[in-house]
């Protein structure tokens, strides 16, 4: 009977289609159909076609982050709003969905023109009588939003356009990213990221009910709505309203009390499926279908769910709105504008390693240290924070006061070229053992000397005549790391600063002289903490990284900067604590016990600088003035020392805690040296002890400063193998200290002993010979000596001084004899104008040259 039934009506409709009156209707709908499908594919090519105003999407605010992703810095947009651009995995997915059930249910469904809302809003305005309802789609509401225009009929039509544009253009996800972007929230905030930073003080990718419906209250009104002590009530009002469309839609729910309901639900259905198997007509009929269905689809709870919705309500209710916005995370200025100039022309949002806690801390050490500073005179400083392990940059303070415009507060000092002082003589140090120049025990001469014009002191203006290499790095002191770096040779250490990521150094060739190692150069407080990095990890540099790097190729490769045997022996001269630059102990009762530092005072105290690394971060602390107004507390022991340890104090972890012996590389071996010199022994040499050196360098030199001599017991005098004859004589041991030493203590009074004078007709021993010849002193090499009318020329005499192994020496002068002094003695000759030739001959015929020119007329 149904099949038969279904025949008739179908032959009936064929019928009425194939008379006329049913043609004429069928042709209607199709071309209707047709003219309606055209029209749309119009719409949508010409859509297509025409091209999106210039700046529709335009540029927002760009921020930096720390590294666990918090808002460290938001700088306004170019049109000064604050318009944080963001994705919808940067928003919470509960906020995503209740936007999309109060503004656009069917977003993703239509086609930025939703028909269906069309209609049934035009039917509710028509029966209201008024405009009870809109249409407007979340794609429509981006386009007023980009393009405001009066609220016309002709906008709404320019308004549909748009967004068939926009979607003939841009996905879904796009375009809902662009509506959270730009979508308005009072004043100049845009955007949900940038309101709910100023709402509430935290990102939008955790919002709480009572947010998300402020968030979706104030775009519908927000002059009106922005929190404001005027606006509270109005604000507290659309919340709640909101929250009640959502609580009724079921997208605000208390998932506890889902859950139970739930478990209830399902508890009794299973019971009264099990009572209605057992009852009834057998079929699970009557009341076990009543009762089971009502349990099973909650309906036994109906009161129970009103009930959680009113309190559900009841909580939001009870949580206070937001009386006025907060401002803006401007946290690290200097370091946000330095790092948004220099890895932000991409991304709008820069995540950094810099670190929250450590650049507190480091802002605040300066924060509280910046009054007693402006007392001294002192008004600029910097410090920069590396994990070295890591190579990491994770704390970045760029001055004082970022508003000081008086002493140029927007300066990031960080980044600025300064002299290092003393701070790098630990890398002379450590290139000097890896040339195999230098051993901690070397004895060295801290004793005054003259490179051409340039003749360096110590800091306190004294000399300690002779002291052991590592001495002299601890007590920082000038003459032997000037020597040692002309030993080294200025061009490959100022080389090895460049391969070592200095990039501020000058490039011409012969720009650095031997000053170089006491503050002869510049550079940044970011460069030291690349070296100083280095040092910490067994001579290892790392390219400093300021932001993550998704993989390892596309970090700088590292780079061996010094052997892991120099780099420890550095360290474990920096870390001895009884030196001129230790910090007052009473300060620091928790000093991290495993820090190793150097200090560094520029000449004529205009910068101050203390570097240090514990178990795993290393610290650079700079202070100056950046109009290079000296102070007399610029020294970087007492000015920048007290900081730098506030700083390794306050970042001392569990390694720092306990004492631990630094490992001893693989590359060091034990030798033995004299005790006295350093060097390798000989058989004069009566004391020995060991000392670590590189195995691909162990220094060659031997002591020089213990020989044995034959002296004759009738004489006194000395004697050679070849003069010795029938003379009865004894070998005895002497102390020859080198000539600058006895040079010094000789004009300080003082004498040491030394071996006796040669016998007559004893020549020096053949080895004597073979040894290295005299070397000037003075005058130094390129001199030129002027001089004064109208003073005595018995006044303006020039020393004659050179160093030689023999026990003399004597100087000639343009070929003229002038005398014989003993090698500790300086020959003193008066000047006359003109280019002259100096000659050193010592008493095996040694020569060295030297030409003087002299200037002027008596």
């Amino acid at each position: 009977m149904t099949r038969l039934a279904g025949s008739v009506r179908l032959s009936g409709w064929a019928a009425w289609v194939r008379s006329g009156r049913g043609r004429r209707v069928v042709a209607l709908a199709a071309g209707a159909a047709l003219v309606i499908f055209a029209s749309y594919f119009g719409l949508w090519a010409a859509a297509r076609m025409t091209p999106l105003p210039r700046d529709f999407f335009i540029q927002g605010s760009r921020v930096v982050a720390f590294r666990d992703g918090t808002t460290a810095h938001v700088f306004l947009s170019p049109d000064d709003k604050w318009r944080i651009p963001v994705t919808l995995d940067d928003v919470d997915p509960h906020y995503a969905q209740a936007l999309l059930a109060v503004e656009d249910q069917r977003f993703f469904e239509h086609g930025g023109v939703d028909a269906v809302a069309v209609v049934r809003a035009l039917v509710s305005n028509v029966l209201a009588g008024r405009v009870v309802s809109g249409a407007s789609t979340i794609t429509m509401q981006l386009v007023r939003v980009r393009e405001p225009r009066p609220r016309t009929f002709s906008s709404k039509v320019v308004e549909a356009f748009r967004a068939l544009q926009l979607e003939a253009r841009y996905d879904k996800r796009r375009i809902l990213e662009a509506y959270l972007q730009y979508i308005p929230f009072g004043r100049n905030l845009e955007g949900v990221e940038a309101a709910s930073l100023a709402y509430f003080g935290h990102r939008a990718n955790a919002l709480s009910k009572s947010e998300i419906a402020i968030l979706l209250a104030v775009p519908q009104s927000p002059s009106a709505r922005v929190p404001s002590p005027s606006n509270v009530d109005r604000l507290t009002s659309a919340r709640q309203s909101i929250a009640r469309r959502l609580v009724e839609a079921g997208v605000f729910t208390d998932e506890r009390v889902v859950r139970a309901d739930d478990a209830d639900a399902n508890a009794n259905a299973t019971n009264a499926n099990t009572e209605a198997a057992g009852s009834g007509d057998g079929r699970g009929n009557g009341d076990a279908n009543g009762n089971g269905s009502d349990h099973a689809n909650g309906h036994g709870h109906a009161n129970g769910g009103g009930e959680h919705r009113r309190g559900l309500l009841d909580m939001i209710a009870a949580t206070p709105v937001p009386r006025r916005l907060r401002p803006m995370p401007r946290r690290a200025q200097h370091a946000a504008i330095w790092l948004s100039d220099r890895f932000g022309h991409e991304d709008a949002r820069i995540v950094t390693n810099l670190d929250s806690s450590a650049q507190v801390m480091a802002e605040g050490t300066f924060t509280r240290a910046r009054a007693d500073f402006r007392q001294r005179g002192i008004h600029n400083g910097a410090a920069v924070v590396v994990d070295h392990r890591k190579g990491e940059v994770v704390a970045l303070v760029g001055n004082f006061e970022f508003w000081d415009a008086v002493h140029g507060g927007q300066i990031a000092g960080f980044d600025n070229p300064r002299s290092p002082g003393s701070a790098l003589k630990p890398f002379i140090y450590a290139m000097g053992i890896d040339r195999g120049l230098l051993l901690p025990e070397h004895a060295i001469t801290d004793t005054p000397r003259s490179y051409g014009s340039y003749a360096p002191r110590n800091y306190d203006d004294t000399f300690r005549g002779l002291v052991d290499a590592e001495s002299a790095l601890s007590m920082s002191l000038n003459v032997p790391f000037v020597e040692l770096l002309s030993r080294l040779g200025v061009e490959s250490f100022v080389g090895s600063l460049r391969l070592w990521g200095v990039e501020s150094l000058v490039e011409d060739p012969g720009f650095y002289g031997l000053s170089a190692a006491i503050g002869g150069v510049e550079l940044t407080p970011i460069e030291m903490a690349g070296l100083y990095a280095a040092l910490a990890e067994r001579g290892v540099y790392r390219p400093l990284s300021f932001v993550p790097t998704p993989n390892d190729q596309d970090r700088r490769p590292e780079m061996t900067a010094m052997s892991p045997g120099a780099a420890y022996l550095t360290r474990r001269a920096l870390r001895l604590k009884d030196r001129p630059d230790f910090p007052a102990r009473g300060r620091f009762r928790r000093m991290p016990v495993n820090v190793h530092w150097k200090t560094g005072t520029s000449y004529g105290h205009h910068d101050a600088w203390a570097v240090g690394s514990n178990a795993q971060y290393t610290a650079v602390v700079w202070l100056g003035n950046f109009d290079n107004t000296p102070s007399s507390h610029l020294a970087g022991a007492e000015a920048a020392g007290p900081i730098l340890f506030d700083i390794l104090e306050a970042l001392q972890g569990p390694d720092d805690r306990v004492v631990k012996d630094d490992p001893v590389p693989g590359d060091l071996t034990a030798i033995e040296v004299c005790a006295l010199s350093g060097r390798l022994p000989t058989a004069a040499c009566p004391h020995r002890t060991r000392a670590w050196a590189l195995r691909r360098s162990v220094p060659t030199e031997t002591c020089a400063f213990h020989v044995e001599v034959d002296v004759d017991i009738a004489t006194g005098l000395g004697l050679t193998p070849a003069c010795r004859a029938d003379r009865p004589y004894r070998t005895e041991r002497f102390v020859v200290y080198p000539p600058n030493l006895r040079r010094y203590l000789r004009a300080e009074r003082l004498r040491l002993p030394s071996p006796p004078a040669m016998a007559p007709g004893c020549a020096l021993a053949s080895s004597a010979r073979d040894g290295r010849p005299p070397v000037i002193i003075e005058p130094a090499a390129g001199r030129i000596s002027m001089l004064i009318p109208g003073m005595a020329a018995d006044r303006q005499e020039i020393p004659l001084v050179a160093e030689t192994e023999s026990a003399n020496v004597s100087w000639f002068l343009d070929g003229e004899y002038l005398g014989t002094v003993g090698r500790d003695e300086r020959l003193w000759w008066r000047p006359r104008p003109g280019k002259h030739q100096v000659v050193a001959v010592d008493d095996v015929g040694r020569v060295a040259k030297r030409t003087l020119a002299v200037r002027g007329h008596l």
